[in-house]
């Protein structure tokens, strides 16, 4: 008998999950949040993000990132 491992993907990242994605700190991360420049969304209590809006944010630094040096 084989056993079957199943691997659960998070639909859903915490402000501290997504600090440690982005090699920021917490409190960082959550302004970022605070300011709307990462997307969230409040369940109960707790702000959750999903990972294309961690994949949007990332995108977006890197396009103005690219603008400034064109400029």
């Amino acid at each position: 008998m084989t056993a079957t491992t199943t691997t659960i993907t998070p639909k859903w990242h915490t402000t501290a999950e997504v600090a440690a994605m982005l090699g920021f700190g917490l409190s960082k991360t959550k302004m970022l949040v605070a300011t709307g420049e990462i997307r969230s969304v409040k369940i109960g209590r707790n702000r959750r993000i999903l990972p294309t809006w961690v994949d949007e944010y990332v995108n977006q630094c890197a396009k103005a990132a690219i603008e400034e040096r064109a400029a």
